[in-house]
């Protein structure tokens, strides 16, 4: 069934709009394929800008951020630092380079539970363009993998946004950089005139301005569940992450795509998914991440003490449940 305009939901590929009778013509939409899922654009468009100026300027602000930040290609600045020899140091484009910050912040701050370095460890679980598919990886493969990971390795110049490569240390900004492609392709949205739009990558969302109706953007949170919340991205973003979409499963085992770098293994808790409200995508992203590694507990300390709006969604034997109630943020 389709969304309105005003509703999109957070977690999951939302289907596309259905225009309602009562949108006004300067309500626009569009929308394509990038970085294996989809982006879908909903913008106020008063000036009546060409559709094909717009779709450009997405287009093109994606590209920049696949050509830096993408392990699947194999011409990308990340798979060239990836493949660089060691004590080789690397000049980052400005945006590989406010993600590397974002990233290693968060690093410290979490004491690992994200990690720019945890390739060759989702790859070991079968996951990523490097995937390997022996089934269940042995104790004795991800110490190996343990040694070669580690956010600490990375030796980041933040005053000349240069990284040094330390030797067969690879980067996996997946956790991340989906979240900041939808920042950035607001960025370039709004250089071109645009101030009121709803952008949206493969579930994560960022909303600012207003609707022509005066009335904020919604987006509908863990709307495959009862416990389904509606709640308005007022130049905000939301980002989830959970394991409800890229599951192995191998001699009666299943896990998820999110591997605790601390550990090396698979998030084994009970949370289904989790989902953070930030002004900024790349935040939301990398916080949910954060989060999801962290689990229910660890995690709800976590955002309480870092005053992160998150919710948390867990299972129990009927499905996805509410388990946590929204985190205000700075006390809203």
């Amino acid at each position: 069934m389709g969304l309105s305009f005003s509703t999109w939901r957070a977690g999951g590929y939302a289907n596309a709009a259905v225009p309602r009778r009562a949108d006004p013509a300067t309500l626009q939409q569009l929308g394509g394929q990038t970085m294996g899922t989809t982006w879908s654009l909903r913008f106020d468009n008063p000036r009546m800008l060409p559709l094909e100026q717009v779709r450009e300027t997405v287009d093109a602000a994606l590209a920049r951020v696949i050509k830096q930040m993408s392990h699947w290609e194999p011409a990308s600045d990340i798979s060239r630092f990836n493949a660089a020899p060691a004590g080789s140091r690397h000049a980052l484009p400005a945006e590989f380079a406010e993600v590397m910050r974002c990233a290693l912040h968060w690093a410290r701050v979490s004491e690992g539970a994200i990690d720019p370095t945890v390739g060759p460890l989702v790859a070991c679980w079968g996951f990523g363009p490097d995937a390997k598919e022996n089934g269940l990886p042995t104790p004795e493969a991800i110490a190996e993998l343990r040694a070669r990971t580690g956010w600490r390795k990375l030796e980041f110049d933040k005053a000349n946004d240069t990284l040094l490569q330390p030797g067969n240390v690879n980067l996996d900004l997946s956790g991340i950089a989906k979240g900041f492609a939808v920042d950035h392709g607001v960025e370039a949205l709004c250089a071109i005139g645009l101030t009121d739009l709803l952008f949206e990558i493969g579930g994560e969302l960022r909303g600012i301005g207003r609707r022509p109706d005066g009335q904020p953007w919604q987006v509908r949170v863990d709307g495959e569940s009862p416990a389904a919340q509606r709640i308005a991205l007022a130049d905000m973003a939301i980002a989830t992450s959970g394991d409800r979409w890229h599951r192995r499963e191998h001699e009666g085992r299943r896990w998820s795509h999110t591997i605790d770098p601390r550990n090396g293994e698979p998030v084994a808790h009970p949370l289904a998914s989790v989902t953070v409200l930030h002004a900024q995508c790349m935040q939301a992203d990398a916080l949910a991440t954060v989060l999801t590694v962290l689990g229910p507990d660890e995690g709800l300390a976590f955002a309480e003490h870092n005053d992160i709006a998150a919710l948390f969604i867990g299972h129990d034997e009927v499905g996805p449940r509410s388990t946590r109630a929204w985190i205000a943020q700075n006390g809203a």
